[in-house]
């Protein structure tokens, strides 16, 4: 006689030398709850909740949670929400991606740890998906995507404006005194206005769209407004489907393959999406097992046209995307590029995904092949002896003219002396140099932050220039442009190349031969490098632990205990 598995209250109980008595004490506890005995023999999904007061990008949370309930109960099962870390960029210090990974260790766990039969994971915000999914792909426990959904732009005299590629454009305009500090103000209240993420292409954005091209969610899910009711209705959906892989289970490690994780890729050149998305995706592909080569992505960006007319590479919003046919038109218009064969939560193949899915395609923010925004994709791989094991340059948001520059370059070193001295009158520089901020990457205590996207010297920001060459080992946000080359490693708190760049060095970019270099002589870089001493070894805590097991970009910023065991 065989027995059914446990599931439900049944499943992974704590053990006191006695299971039985183990189950008693879990049933008799929850029914303090208030459930019914019925209600608890019932499979349980488990939901994700990351709402927080500190998060605006998930204000919506709560109605969300309540829409997956009703849909696990309509389904025939009972959902207990759980809370876990949330993450919201501007309200974290250092930065939100110093504790992306301690977001993915903590779901990790209440996945594994908690009775649950499958799940709903809602996030939203930058790193709340990638860590999401990392914790998904590493307890494999059957899970469904929820994302929050982008804010609308709002209207107001005359444009349109949502966070945060316009808050960085007239931010730029205020640095060079175009606009007044009252004029700044008002804005300020103009920019994010609803619930949601970034109503633009930033990097919620793009993750909301590699996540439904891995096949977490349906694709249309991946842009529907916040405020929408379809986004709720997605959230019933998100309950039901949930239930469903109770009885088909597809686990994130079928999800996430070498196919998808290429058709993500191909996503992510297309959309002209955030170069945060590639440090996510390569840390998402890793807890699986799959490698990134960013020469790979090189090759794929030669082949992969920008489709995708959004900020900050294009003009629109993300609710002109979804109203234009979203993630379904634009796989149709990439489809002869993809692995049609991968699958998704349903057992869908991607080929049937894109056959079910409605025809209208706005050509204003989705254009065919034969007209792209550009005829190759959004970012490039870049090495060299400043950049040996790679770094990354967003030509789809860059001036091309800055694509081949050899000059002097201007050092800051650190987040502190950027500060202190970029907006100095008596700051020597000039349009031509190039501005290159190193000790800021994963490794030190500022966490690898978005401050990749280097100010415009004030002087020179009122002068006119619009844009440098800027460079570093750390990020810039998805909603930014200029032609800043981002993730250089190894890092200079590593010990890599860039720690012993000084100012009036010369510095190579040649976007053409993919070519980042160092034009110093290699006895003076000995000398350097002989005097040159690591950073102090943070004392405790999470910082300690982030210190000694981090990543470099190119493997996605992961701590290394957390990658399955070879890789």
């Amino acid at each position: 006689m065989t027995t059914k598995p446990p599931h439900g209250l049944g499943r992974d109980v704590a053990n006191y030398g006695d299971r039985e008595f183990s189950h008693y004490l879990r049933r008799s506890f929850a029914s303090s709850m208030g459930y019914s005995r019925a209600m608890l023999e019932k499979p349980i999904i488990g939901i994700a909740d990351t709402a927080s007061d500190y998060n605006n990008c998930h204000r919506g949370v709560p109605e969300l949670k309540e829409a997956v309930k009703r849909g696990v109960l309509a389904a025939g099962a009972l959902p207990f929400a759980f809370p876990t870390v949330s993450l919201c960029e501007p309200s974290l210090t250092p930065t939100s991606m110093h504790y992306r990974n301690l977001m993915a260790l903590d779901t990790e766990a209440m996945l594994s740890a908690q009775p649950m039969d499958a799940a709903v994971l809602i996030g939203g915000c930058d790193k709340t998906v990638p860590a999401q999914l990392m914790a998904a792909a590493s307890a494999d426990v059957p899970s469904a995507l929820l994302v929050t959904g982008p804010m609308l732009a709002q209207r107001f005299e005359g444009e349109r404006l949502a966070a945060c590629t316009d808050c960085r454009r007239y931010w730029a305009r205020y640095r060079a005194g175009d606009v007044s500090a009252e004029r700044i103000g008002e804005i300020e209240g103009k920019l994010a206005t609803t619930s949601g993420t970034c109503g633009v292409m930033g990097t919620a954005s793009t993750m909301a769209c590699l996540a439904a091209a891995l096949g977490f969610m349906p694709l249309m899910a991946a842009s529907a407004p916040a405020v929408h009711a379809d986004r709720l209705r997605f959230a019933e959906e998100a309950g039901t489907l949930a239930v469903q892989l109770i009885r088909h289970p597809i686990r994130p490690s079928q999800l996430i393959t070498p196919k998808s994780v290429e058709n993500a890729l191909r996503v992510l050149l297309s959309l002209g999406g955030s170069t945060n998305a590639l440090i996510h995706l390569t840390a998402i592909a890793g807890r699986a097992g799959v490698t990134i080569d960013l020469r790979r992505l090189d090759a794929l960006s030669e082949e992969t046209p920008v489709l995708v007319d959004l900020k900050p590479t294009g003009e629109g919003y993300m609710e002109d995307f979804h109203a234009a046919g979203g993630m379904v038109a634009l796989l149709r218009e990439l489809r002869d590029l993809l692995h049609l064969d991968t699958i998704d939560v349903y057992g869908r193949t991607l080929a049937e995904q894109i056959d079910a899915g409605p025809a209208f395609v706005d050509r204003t923010y989705i254009r065919a092949r034969e007209t792209p925004v550009s005829p190759v994709g959004g970012l490039v791989a870049l090495f060299g002896s400043l950049a040996p094991d790679g770094a990354i340059l967003k030509r789809s948001a860059a001036t091309p003219a800055l694509f081949e520059t050899e000059a002097r370059c201007l050092v800051f070193d650190g987040l502190e002396d950027l500060a202190s001295r970029i907006d100095d009158d008596a700051l020597e520089v000039t349009p031509q140099d190039i501005l290159i901020l190193k000790n800021a990457g994963p490794l030190t205590p500022a966490g690898m932050p978005e401050a990749g996207y280097l100010p415009i010297p004030r002087k020179l920001a009122r002068a006119g220039v619009k844009d440098m060459v800027r460079m570093s080992d750390c990020r810039m946000s998805g909603t930014a442009f200029g032609t800043i080359v981002l993730h250089i490693a190894p890092e200079a708190a590593a010990g890599g190349p860039l720690a012993l760049v000084e100012t009036g060095d010369r510095v190579r970019l040649s976007v053409r031969e993919r070519r980042l270099d160092l034009l110093v002589e290699e006895a003076e870089l000995g000398r350097r490098r002989a005097a040159w001493r690591p950073p102090a070894r943070p004392k405790r805590g999470w910082d300690r632990l982030v210190h000694d097991q981090v990543l470099q970009a190119p493997d996605g910023v992961d701590l290394g205990f957390l990658r399955p065991e070879g890789h």
